[in-house]
């Protein structure tokens, strides 16, 4: 029996000491998340079977955002309803956006020079982790000749129209392409996640559902007219990260480049900031989108600072939490149909073209400058890929490397 004033069995407290721990050891980016998750939540806590977390990863596989945070908010949701979705996201997220804020202040603070060795050795990890993303990425998502082709075309598609409107084009590409070119066989038709069709049980009202779901295009449509209307600095920040987090497919890397599309090419963070800020969140835990906060605190328009932090970081997340809740009641009878999972199999294809090309631009020509960068970017690469270096220890001896010989 609980006693008075404590939290019951799965309710948000447990929740939240759960996530925090996992908020503060889990390194390696969305997938290694995923596997921290299924070892603390399945099997050594038993809230819920393998079938269906498998079940619940591959919803969160299909929704645009952040794919191990959008997890979190659903083991904490199916635990301990909103309030638990709310402790996952709080917990999980805390530990890595303080670090990244703590960053921004620190830069801000000691008047860092951006054109230090440092920076530019942090440069050439981000042209390493974000080429071993493309590869890994290419290799999982690209099987075969069609979804091969979507990549190149997508990464085209980027390239020659540029800025937001050659990502939002690549991705529609990815869709439409999926929809027409993908067809079962030859090791694209999509498994399903689950055979057991009930595996995912979760009570969300399907009237909460509608109403997240309709909320999320509301403000995905509304906010662009809401920032020209108003030409409030807080509205135009808010509605940059909520368009971010609205439209990336995959999570972790891949809002590299929509991020940059949005930030740097409108003028609100400088390039030199933008890859100093993106280099920093290798070695943080957690997850990669609190990059977010970093870029909402050193933004040159107001605000700034710690409410431009907690702007961008509401705005990027948001997002998520909505198609979360909009989301479970309606997954079980989507993921039957043939042609959502071909959908997403295009998409998935045209983000690894999106991120192959701002690994060409801007994160290649930016990372390597030099011929000491050069070997600084081969010998990360080499660390992450062969080696197996956690990305902690590789950003902080890149950046070690690059005082020493930049």
């Amino acid at each position: 029996m609980t006693a008075p004033g404590e939290d019951p069995p799965g309710g948000a407290l447990e929740v939240f000491g759960v996530f925090l721990k996992l908020g503060l050891t889990s390194f390696g980016g969305p997938i290694a998340h995923l596997g921290y998750f299924r070892e603390e939540v399945v099997r050594r806590r038993g809230w819920l079977s393998d079938a269906a977390y498998a079940d619940l990863v591959a919803l969160c596989q299909f929704l645009p955002g952040p794919a191990s945070s959008q997890v979190g908010m659903g083991i904490g949701l199916m635990r301990a309803g909103l309030a638990g979705l709310a402790a996952a996201f709080l917990a999980f997220t805390l530990p890595s956006a303080a670090l990244m804020v703590a960053f921004a202040f620190g830069l801000d603070f000691l008047g860092a020079d951006l054109s230090g060795g440092w920076l530019a050795g942090l440069k050439a990890a981000a042209v390493a982790v974000v080429a071993h993303a493309v590869l890994g990425m290419g290799r999982n998502l690209c099987p075969e000749a069609r979804t091969i082709t979507i990549a190149f075309l997508a990464a085209a598609l980027t390239l020659a129209l540029g800025g937001f409107a050659g990502q939002f084009a690549a991705m529609g590409l990815g869709a439409l392409a999926g929809a027409l070119v993908l067809k079962p066989g030859n090791g694209v038709e999509a498994q399903d996640p689950t055979r057991d069709e009930d595996a995912l049980a979760v009570t969300v009202p399907r009237g909460l559902a509608l109403a997240c779901l309709a909320l999320f295009l509301a403000l995905l449509a509304g906010l662009p007219l809401l920032a020209a209307a108003t030409g409030d600095g807080a509205v135009r920040l808010f509605d940059a990260f909520y368009r971010a987090g609205s439209l990336v497919f995959g999570g972790g890397h891949v809002v590299l480049p929509l991020l940059d599309a949005e930030v740097v090419s409108t003028g609100l963070v400088t390039r030199d900031v933008f890859l100093a800020g993106y280099g920093a969140a290798q070695a943080v835990p957690g997850p990669l989108f609190t990059f977010a906060g970093f870029l909402g605190a050193m933004t040159q328009v107001p605000p700034s600072g710690l409410a431009g932090a907690l702007v961008a970081l509401g705005g990027i997340f948001l997002p998520s939490a909505l198609l979360v809740v909009g989301g479970l009641p309606f997954w079980s009878q989507l993921r039957r149909l043939p042609a959502a999972r071909r959908i997403l199999m295009g998409i998935n294809a045209a983000v690894v073209g999106l991120l192959g090309a701002a690994l060409w631009s801007p994160v290649l020509p930016e990372g390597v400058t030099s011929p000491a960068s050069a070997v600084i970017a081969l010998m990360a690469y080499l660390a992450l890929a062969v080696w197996r270096v956690p990305a902690v220890a590789v950003v902080a001896g890149a950046a070690l490397a690059g005082a020493g010989l930049l």
